[in-house]
């Protein structure tokens, strides 16, 4: 069934169910927008992890942030539910929706959940190739009846952090060994990002990272994600691992220079800003600290 939004009526209220991480959540933001943009009418909430809600504070496109408990899903009463998860948790906020429009992706398990069937966006968009996390969520929005249009940049919103010198962030963590540069490579980095370009280095980490080896530095160690945006939102720069962080930068159109370990690059590469992604088929560990400050330069050579 296509067109769905022509058949909800004036100021119908929509359900995105959007569980996990935070580089997903960032990358739905795209179809949220192009969603609101065609519809603005719609009464939009975004059923979402207290811990990732941040990332939608702000944001003209959404009109509540619900918590992901069936209860509050269903007080809300959405005529439109549409699962950009997939899984048994997202499956029982579905339910208790109780939408008489229930859109999830065609790949999805427990189909019998929907009535409407997304199929794979490179049917949608008419593409011989991977998709970018961004078109994949995006195109959903196209199946259901949006205009086709370009996907935009991820929308984020905060106030730059305030600092007496333009700096840069490094986020040197990620999920697993095999996204992580060696940390000796990011302090080796540090030093040129001050003498050659000007910006303080400022080292970002969540609340089980070991921050200690950059105290020679500003440390931020599990700082709110509010914090977190607002910091990446007034870089200069952003260098670190294959990690939502990145993701938020991109969004705040900053550089990105990504150390790329083992992720599908097509899907997760930065969406819609200057950047420059490394990687070594022997592994992240082997990328040379010599590759980021050549990225480093070229990324200063951009216009601003």
């Amino acid at each position: 069934m296509t067109n769905a939004l022509d058949r909800l009526p004036p100021g119908a209220r929509v359900a995105v169910i959007r569980l996990r991480s935070l580089g997903d959540c960032v990358l739905t933001t795209p179809a949220l927008s192009l969603l609101k943009q065609a519809r603005p009418d719609l009464e939009i909430a975004l059923v979402v992890e207290d811990r990732f809600r941040a990332i939608f504070s702000g944001n003209p496109d959404v009109d509540h942030l619900l918590a992901p408990q069936p209860a509050i899903v269903g007080r809300f009463r959405p005529q439109l539910a549409l699962n950009f998860h997939g899984g048994v948790t997202s499956v029982g906020l579905m339910l208790a929706a109780a939408s008489g429009f229930r859109a999830g992706f065609a790949h999805f398990r427990f189909q019998p959940v929907y009535n409407i069937h997304i199929p794979r966006a490179q049917e949608i968009l008419g593409l011989d190739r991977k998709v970018h996390t961004a078109e994949h969520l995006a195109s959903a929005m196209f199946y259901l009846g949006v205009p086709r249009t370009d996907i935009p940049r991820a929308r984020l919103f905060a106030d730059s952090h305030a600092r007496r010198r333009p700096y840069a962030v490094l986020h040197p963590f990620a999920s697993a060994a095999d996204k992580t540069w060696p940390r000796e490579n990011f302090l080796a980095v540090a030093p040129h990002l001050e003498a050659d370009f000007g910006l303080e280095p400022l080292f970002i980490g969540g609340p089980e990272d070991d921050l200690s080896p950059f105290a020679g530095y500003s440390c931020y160690q599990a700082a709110p994600l509010e914090q977190v945006k607002s910091l990446l939102a007034g870089a200069g720069l952003f260098i670190g691992n294959d990690s939502g962080p990145a993701h938020i930068a991109a969004a705040f159109a900053r550089p990105v220079i990504v150390l790329w370990g083992n992720s599908d690059l097509d899907n997760w590469r930065p969406w819609r800003t200057e950047n420059v992604v490394l990687s070594n088929s022997n592994g992240i560990q082997t990328i040379p600290v010599s590759e980021v400050l050549s990225a480093m330069e070229t990324l200063a050579r951009q216009p601003a």
